[in-house]
């Protein structure tokens, strides 16, 4: 009897951590750390050296992305350290959301 006990409050355990395991993944840090390269305003790009970018499963890089908002292009130069956040839209790596670097 005691075996079907374990037994229970294992399985109860285990289905605990299996609900809250996405809700701990959605509350996760979006955000990269990165150092811009390059803005090039006219064709909305921007270059970032970056660190792993764990939604996406990238390692760290140098690499050219577009982005979502030509205006967060005014918010930073080259050297600026950033947070930043890219998402895959239509097979392309598209910047969302850039700021300063605590």
């Amino acid at each position: 009897m005691h075996y079907f006990k374990t037994l229970l409050c294992a399985l109860a355990c285990l289905a605990c951590a299996l609900a809250s395991g996405p809700a701990l993944a959605q509350n996760a840090d979006p955000l990269s750390d990165g150092e811009i390269r390059k803005v090039d305003k006219e064709a909305s790009k921007i270059t970032i050296k970056h660190g792993v970018i764990k939604s996406l499963d990238m390692p760290a890089m140098t690499m050219v992305f577009t982005v979502k908002n030509a205006a967060l292009l005014e918010q930073v130069k080259p050297g600026d350290k950033v947070r930043f956040n890219v998402v895959r839209e239509e097979g392309k790596l598209v910047l969302t959301e850039v700021q300063a670097a605590p």
